[in-house]
């Protein structure tokens, strides 16, 4: 039991994190938008590096791009939040827990592509987010991305009787 119990909570952690990102990403629109700005338009790498035709220069992709952040992390909350509901529900059956999980692996797999491919991999290697010293987001996406995996492997672990 307390295994499953210690899923739910660090599902529902996740829900809370994801949550605050995407209300402080709301409520302080304009802090995070200037990163995402400076990170497609690359305007903060380095000088004359030959990636330039990259670059972004459209204020409404600018938009378009930190509306679709801001979406994907409500939606990681929203999943995490069900999923640790239908997880709490099945903690005393084994069976019922291990079919519960369904919905939080959606939302930890959605933040990890969040995470990893639209920060480290489109931002960090695409636009060359790595050579800024203004908006490099590759240190806390890579954080992200390791504390959501080793959750999602601990998720998966199948719950029996024998680790209740």
């Amino acid at each position: 039991m307390y295994t499953r119990l210690s899923k739910v909570a660090l599902v529902w952690a996740v829900a809370l994190f994801a949550l605050l990102a995407a209300f402080s990403n709301v409520t302080d629109y304009e802090s995070n938008y200037a990163t995402v700005a400076h990170v497609l338009k690359m305007d903060t790498t380095f000088p004359g590096n030959a990636g330039m035709w990259r670059a972004v220069e459209a204020s409404w992709m600018h938009h378009l791009a930190y509306g679709l952040i801001i979406l994907i992390e409500a939606t990681v909350a929203l999943l995490c939040w069900l999923g640790g509901i239908y997880l709490f529900k099945s903690r005393h059956d084994p069976a019922l827990f291990n079919q519960a999980k369904k919905i939080a692996i959606s939302g930890l797999t959605l933040g990890i592509l969040l995470w990893f491919t639209g920060f480290i991999t489109i931002g960090g290697e695409w636009f060359l987010m790595w050579q800024s010293q203004v908006a490099n987001g590759q240190q806390a996406a890579f954080r992200l991305v390791m504390i959501l995996s080793v959750i999602l492997i601990y998720l998966t672990l199948p719950d029996d009787e024998n680790n209740a």
